[in-house]
């Protein structure tokens, strides 16, 4: 019998494939999971439970497929825009943007209530925001449909349809004001969302769409945005935006030109404007001209993308490209060449752009590859590595969309077709390649809840915001909503901790029960309240009640935090410890900032790991936790040997290292 106690000090690699379970020999073996679900990897080694996620509001439809676009003017100004089904509504730091506010000056108390506003103008199914300071409390901050409307007064429900019933509420006096949710119509129905792309310069976007013309979106004021079809001018050859076979299908800006690409009747040419004069497509041969590029090749291979880094990278059906120069120069009508460096095709998945390297999903949306330079002074050469040869089980289904969050880890976002979130720890420089899955709270019919769009901004906090749209079954009826995920850095207490779904925070003077909780109805609360764990409560009428006054909660859906170690591979004399009892009697485990985790061979066992000692008050909350904690392992013999730690509570968890000691038996 051989003693062993090996250090598991980096999760590098990572969820990595059942397929790799046998290569026990690799390093990414000794630095992956065999499970890593609802936490990321740090480019440091350790792993840390994902942050949940916060409720910004209903889409306006939901039952239409809804997309999120990012537009950012600079990082104090960015703004997530709702596309549902011909409208477009706007999100500015994580609140709906409003029209123009409009006083109530009469609330009756009866069922349904009646509002009464000079001349308001809203229609019925209008959604507003009603904002309240002053008597009739009950009407709390929150989203309302019109109903019943005439020139003066009208009636509101929920946003389930059910009439607002003020009877039993306080009498109205005064502080109330409604403003309906800011909109713009746009001529994009839900079914071709997914095939939208679009460019920003400054205040504009250019949007394209193989069945729309091209269109321009301007933005002068938080509520003020317009749609508009711009003119092209300088009468391309081939045609461009001439009619339905002629609308692009991809854009991009590069060195101060607009550059369209892929017509249905030229899917494989690019059109470039004139430097600095986007709207100008009329070709010369003078270097600020125009210029029009059709790609030869063997086979049709529509462009279905277009990546600006230092180059110009043009993604195919059936390969890679790079626009270069034959003088190195700028891009101009007579030194243009674009050349072919790989073979592996596209989606129609939009690519990401890290640095300078272009992450795309190949033709079959399975693999994620990594274009970059490889080249040296003598000669221009470029690779596309496979990413997800070590992680391939996890994009099964195939990739939809991609969305990059710099800060604080360096995460590529990935929406996979069946709606689970998966995220890529990409760090080239220090070789971490570390994909983890994320499952996010609730669930859709019978399944899980489904992710549906996701984007990135960039915010002067320090972090990126990820935005989402998740579909869920709520209260029987199908419901999308907006949420952006919390900030990793919560702070130094657990009162400030963020690890539910759909979920809302309160802070402030002691409460005995909440009631904004209406886009949860039916459905049960995990609950921290005071920094602690409070027993669930399901939200009726919109409000929970607590079992105690509380002065900070985060209340939503909860979810659970998972990893496992592979097949542990050390402590044998005769060869490998694979396929050979062994017994793993204690542990290390190495936290930061962490209460309330729990440890087992898998998920049906697991044993909970005490935090609270002897000098702490009963009735306060466990500080967070970082250091060592000893652990007698609840498993017995085993040829597997494996380590499960699962975090099921809205509270953190963060693993550093695992340092087990274990008996192998060389038989």
């Amino acid at each position: 019998m051989a003693r062993s106690a090996p250090a598991l000090s980096t999760f590098t690699a990572g969820e990595i494939s059942p397929r790799l379970e046998g290569r026990v020999s690799i390093d990414k073996y000794r630095e992956g999971l065999g499970i890593l679900e609802n936490m990321i990897v740090h480019p440091h080694g350790g792993v840390t439970r994902r942050p949940g996620t916060e409720f910004l509001g209903e889409v306006k439809t939901s039952a239409n497929a809804t997309r999120l676009v990012a537009f950012e003017f600079k990082t104090s100004d960015t703004y997530a825009l709702e596309f549902g089904n011909q409208y477009m509504r706007v999100f500015r730091n994580g609140l709906q943007v409003l029209s123009a506010a409009k006083t109530i000056s009469a609330i009756t108390k009866a069922n349904p209530a009646v509002l009464t506003s000079s001349s308001h103008g809203y229609s019925n199914g209008d959604e507003v925001f009603l904002s309240n300071s002053g008597a009739m409390t009950e009407l709390k901050s929150r989203n309302y449909r019109v109903a019943n409307s005439t020139t003066n007064t009208f009636t509101l429900t929920d946003l389930h349809g059910a009439a607002i019933n003020s009877t039993g509420f306080t009498t109205f006096d005064s502080g109330v004001t409604t403003a309906e949710i800011y909109e713009i119509a746009t001529p994009y129905v839900s079914a071709d969302l997914d095939n939208l792309r679009y460019v920003q310069s400054a205040d504009v976007m250019y949007f394209v769409h193989p069945t729309y013309a091209i269109r321009t979106l301007s933005r002068t004021d938080h509520n003020a945005w317009t749609f508009a079809t711009p003119s092209i001018s300088g009468s391309p050859n081939p045609a461009l935006n001439t009619g339905t076979n002629n609308y692009p299908s991809v854009v991009s800006f590069f060195e101060q030109r607009l550059v369209f690409g892929a017509t249905n009747n030229g899917p494989q040419t690019l059109w470039f404007s004139k430097s600095a004069d986007y709207n100008n497509f009329t070709v010369g041969t003078n270097d600020d001209d125009a210029l029009i590029y059709t790609i030869a090749s063997n086979k049709v291979n529509a462009i279905r993308y277009l990546s600006a880094t230092r180059v110009l990278t043009i993604g195919t059906s059936g390969g890679e490209y790079v626009l270069t120069t034959r003088n190195n120069g700028p891009v101009t009508p007579t030194t243009t060449v674009i050349r072919k460096y790989s073979n592996y095709g596209t989606t129609d998945a939009e690519p990401v752009q890290v640095a300078d390297v272009t992450l795309f999903a190949q033709r079959g949306s399975r693999k994620v590859r990594e274009f970059k330079y490889a080249g040296d002074v003598n000669q221009d050469a470029y690779t596309a590595p496979d990413i997800t040869i070590l992680s391939e089980h996890l994009t099964e289904g195939g990739i939809l969309e991609f969305a990059y969050q710099q800060e604080p880890e360096s995460v590529v976002w990935a929406r996979r077709t069946d709606g689970t979130l998966l995220g890529l720890t990409y760090r080239r420089e220090e070789d971490v390649y570390a994909w983890h899955r994320h499952i996010i709270g609730g669930v859709f019919g019978t399944g899980q809840a489904v992710v549906e769009s996701i984007i990135t901004l960039p915010t002067d906090s320090g972090e990126d915001e990820l935005y989402m749209v998740v579909k869920r079954t709520i209260n029987s009826l199908t419901k999308r909503y907006v949420e952006v995920l919390k900030p990793f850095a919560f702070g130094t207490a657990s009162s400030s901790a963020f690890f539910v779904d759909s979920g809302l925070t309160y802070t402030g003077s002691a409460i005995s029960s909440v009631n904004a909780l209406f886009h949860l109805e039916g459905q049960a609360m995990t609950i921290l309240a005071n920094g602690a764990t409070h027993p669930d409560k399901t939200v009726a009428a919109g409000g929970i009640s607590f079992d105690f006054d509380v002065t900070s909660a985060a209340i939503g859906l909860g979810y659970t935090s998972k990893m496992q170690t592979l097949r542990l591979e050390a402590g044998s004399v005769d060869g490998t410890s694979q396929g050979k009892p062994k017994r793993i009697h204690a542990l290390t485990i190495r936290f930061d900032k962490t209460v309330g985790a729990e440890i087992g061979t898998d998920a049906t066992n697991v044993d909970r790991i005490f935090f609270r000692d002897d000098s702490m008050d009963m009735d306060t909350a466990i500080p967070l936790y970082t250091g060592d904690k000893e652990i007698t392992f609840p498993g017995g013999f085993d040829d597997d040997a494996k380590i499960y730690i699962q975090q099921s509570q809205p509270l953190p968890l963060t693993v550093l290292a695992i340092f087990p000691r274990l008996n192998t038996f060389d038989i």
